[in-house]
């Protein structure tokens, strides 16, 4: 039985009286999923609203070989809302990044919600506005900068305490929707200038202040 309280605490959610959330506990179903596992593609006909209550997920858009990541969710947090409305249709992909626990709405059951419970509509469109500026957003960025000053502020905003650990050459480029060998070259150029040196699956920022000059560029 899901506890309404985890789903109280979802804005979109919030302040809903306690029968509507049993309800859409009792309409809903709950997938465990390892990582890798793929929720949806773009034009893939939307049936449900995806919950995330624990792990992780992804959203992307794919070009050519490579991944541009939109958002990385996790719980809790509310994805594939485009499928739930207008012509019922995803813009993006959703994948686990780990093993994860996702509670699926059915499309019925949330246009049920939404006459029962208005409020909700309103911020639906609140959170389908803010993803779609969160989104351009990030393409204004990309088209902006070079690769250099955007793997500097991704490293920046990855690393804890001047480390960056775990992210592969691959995880790096999916992050930045570009090839791994562009990252390996731009990965060189800034251990050649001396600002990181570069382990298996760790990157250590020896020079942050020249590091955040070169994101600034």
């Amino acid at each position: 039985m899901l506890d309404v309280r985890f789903l109280s605490g979802i804005d979109l959610f919030k302040c809903l009286p306690d029968a509507c959330l049993e309800a859409l506990e009792k309409d809903s179903n709950v997938l465990n999923c390892s990582a890798g596992h793929l929720f949806f593609q773009p034009q893939q006909a939307g049936r449900v609203l995806f919950v995330l209550e624990k792990g992780a997920v992804r959203t992307f858009r794919t070009y050519g070989d490579r991944k541009l990541t939109i958002a990385l969710l996790e719980p809790p947090a509310v994805f594939g809302v485009m499928g739930c409305f207008g012509q019922g249709k995803y813009l993006s992909s959703a994948e686990a990044l780990e093993a994860s626990r996702v509670r699926m709405i059915s499309r019925c059951s949330i246009q049920a919600l939404l006459e029962c419970a208005p409020d909700v509509t309103h911020k639906l469109v609140d959170l389908i506005s803010e993803r779609c500026v969160h989104f351009l957003h990030k393409m204004e960025s990309l088209a902006r900068k070079s690769l250099i000053p955007r793997l500097a502020t991704l490293l920046l905003e990855k690393a804890e305490h001047d480390v960056v650990v775990g992210m592969t050459h691959k995880d790096l480029a999916d992050h930045l929707g570009v090839h791994r060998e562009s990252i390996t070259a731009t990965l060189g150029e800034l251990r050649r200038a001396g600002i990181i040196t570069i382990e298996r699956k760790t990157i250590h920022v020896l020079h942050r202040g020249r590091l955040e000059r070169a994101s600034q560029e």
